[in-house]
């Protein structure tokens, strides 16, 4: 069976090509019945738009892009950048506009995929994750003058951007375990060159000292289940152990917790847990896991929008998402 074409669509509605042209493609040049009707043929027909006919026309490559850079250990687990990708899909769908993915393993090949991508016009523009300190990608986009959002954009992030305030939702994990008598408390978080990993190590730092208690900080992760069973040994195996231990996502949380039963401890009545990224894996699990609430699909929704808008030729503003919300469960218990 061949590809329905708007010639065939044309035949069965009764109408001349440049009528169906104009109806499908939602131009002005014919009556509303008429549109009804040409759309209604088209779909009996099984007609389906050719997106590469299109872009070509459009001069766009009808997709944008999205880099990785994480070890395949973090990424396979971590939920937040599932959530995050079915966000951008909510915008994209609709828009008849790709979404390419890749996943690397360093900042270089990352900006080697963009040069790449916009040397062979695969993409109209990318969604920027994982901004780093220094980060080479910021004067790449502007030597390419490629459109780009970045989710985790900083005050001082030169491109536009969704912002989070990780500051605020750090403070809040530690004011809940102060409040809860908690005076020895560990946080073991990522690579310290992620901007986000730095603001949060800064913020239980900061909170820390305002409340009179010791914030132990881990050495860096990779994310990785493996790295948080690692450095959750070492705290424990410590004399002077933590009373509460902090991760930044729920797959070194889960490192953590087979760290905690391998030596025989109990959450929370031996350490409390808590977890900077909530996943069905923290509310199911006996007891269940402190951890923020966030909607990584919003970041998502938020850095599309404005990618589509900027691509658009519109002047945009950079999006503040609200702090996420702790849920607090049974893993973070009382001291005392």
């Amino acid at each position: 069976m061949g590809r329905t074409t708007i010639k065939d669509i044309a035949r069965v509605a009764g109408v001349s090509p440049g009528a169906v042209s104009f109806a499908l493609n939602d131009k002005p040049g014919v009556s509303d019945a008429t549109r009804a009707r040409v759309k209604e043929v088209a779909k009996d027909l099984g007609w389906r738009a050719n997106v590469a006919a299109r872009a070509l026309s459009a001069n766009r490559a009808g997709a944008i892009g999205l880099v990785i850079a994480r070890d395949d250990r973090s990424f396979a687990g971590e939920g937040f950048f599932l959530h995050l990708i079915a966000g951008m899909e909510e915008i994209l769908t609709p828009a008849r506009t790709a979404l390419v993915l890749q996943l690397v393993g360093s900042r270089e090949e990352e900006c080697e995929i963009h040069r790449q991508w916009w040397a062979q016009r695969r993409v109209d523009g990318v969604v920027l994750v994982d901004p780093a300190r220094n980060d080479p990608r910021w004067p790449l986009m502007a030597e390419m003058t490629m459109p780009c959002t970045v989710v985790g954009a900083m005050d001082d992030t030169p491109l536009p951007g969704v912002h989070i305030d990780d500051a605020a939702a750090a403070e809040s994990i530690v004011t809940h375990l102060v409040d809860r008598g908690h005076r020895r408390i560990a946080h073991i978080g990522g690579d310290p060159i992620l901007e986000h990993s730095m603001v949060r190590r800064l913020a239980f730092s900061q909170q820390a000292e305002r409340l009179g208690v010791v914030v132990i900080e881990a050495a860096a992760t990779d994310y990785s289940e493996q790295s948080g069973l690692r450095e959750t040994t070492a705290l424990l195996e410590a004399q002077d152990r933590p009373t509460a231990i902090v991760y930044d996502n729920e797959v070194l949380t889960l490192g953590g917790l087979a760290a905690v039963a391998e030596r025989g401890l109990r959450v929370p009545a031996d350490v409390s847990v808590v977890s900077f990224e909530d996943s069905p894996a923290c509310r199911v699990m006996s007891p269940g896991i402190t951890a923020l609430r966030r909607d990584p699909s919003v970041l998502g929704r938020d850095a599309v929008t404005m990618l589509m808008g900027i691509i658009g030729g519109d002047d945009v503003a950079d999006v503040t998402e609200p702090p996420p919300q702790l849920v607090v469960r049974g893993s973070s218990g009382r001291v005392g």
